[in-house]
């Protein structure tokens, strides 16, 4: 594979960053970085973008891999995705932040939706997703109620989440209290800023029409009776449980068949 620059237009100011936190994805981040860079390359053209991998304490070469296809590399040693996108964020410099699962492939119409509503007047959004490969029945359930919910409410998952620099700055960037949920909080600090600026509510954080493609490796490695006690166990402990990594193995461990 050819690795890709990552700023088409070395010469100018970065206009969109891509951070993407990584913690062992070496089996991913190839697919995830081919992806970006063809949407990036449809979207913006010409136009100079950043593309930061935060390589969160892994030991499989995901830094190495990253550097190899055309990307900056920081790396951290947190075990925290708060924290970790946060890094991400302040090595990069350009206007609008896009977040980007390490094992999540973008396409150039959800990407081409969220510069858009940008560019209206948003300060941020995201968008939902479709798990890659066969998931279990009740995964499926479960993602397309969770989809309606965020649709009619207006959040997303961390996956793809984009916005603003500014407002990220003045909302305060990602929650680093919170082990898991810290997308949610995020969004709702972002509506807060909107508010405080006076955009419309329907307006301040959008959601786009279109899906991107995720992993289903972890709803994979979870049978639907462990998946209810592992969330039943969250709700039930409310929002402590996501200020310790300790219950969210989900999020955090790489369970074997977890591919």
């Amino acid at each position: 594979m050819t690795a890709p620059a990552s700023n088409p237009n070395p010469g100018a100011t970065p206009w969109v960053a891509f951070v993407i936190p990584a913690h062992d994805e070496a089996d991913q981040l190839a697919q995830t970085l081919a992806a970006l860079h063809d949407a990036a390359r449809t979207v913006l053209g010409e136009a100079a973008c950043e593309v930061v991998v935060v390589d969160d304490a892994s030991t499989d070469g995901t830094g190495e891999l990253a550097r190899s296809l055309g990307a900056e590399v920081v790396r951290v040693e947190c075990r925290q995705i708060a924290a970790t996108r946060n890094a991400g964020a302040r090595a990069t410099t350009a206007p609008i932040l896009v977040f980007v699962d390490a094992d999540t492939r973008i396409n150039a119409t959800s990407l081409g939706e969220a510069i858009t509503v940008l560019q209206q007047g948003a300060l941020g959004g995201g968008a939902m997703v479709r798990f890659d490969g066969h998931v279990p029945i009740f995964a499926r359930v479960v993602l397309e109620l969770v989809v309606v919910a965020f649709r009619i409410f207006q959040y997303t998952g961390g996956c793809f989440l984009f916005c603003r620099r500014d407002a990220f700055v003045a909302a305060g960037g990602f929650d680093e209290t919170l082990f898991a949920g810290e997308e949610i909080e995020l969004a709702t600090a972002l509506k807060r800023v909107g508010k405080q600026r006076g955009i419309a509510a329907r307006k301040r954080f959008r959601i786009v029409r279109h899906r991107i493609v995720t992993s289903g490796r972890k709803v994979r490695a979870y049978s639907a009776w462990e998946a209810l006690r592992l969330f039943g166990g969250l709700v039930w402990r409310g929002r402590a449980a996501l200020r310790s990594r300790a219950g969210l193995e989900f999020w955090y461990e790489r369970r074997p068949g977890a591919e």
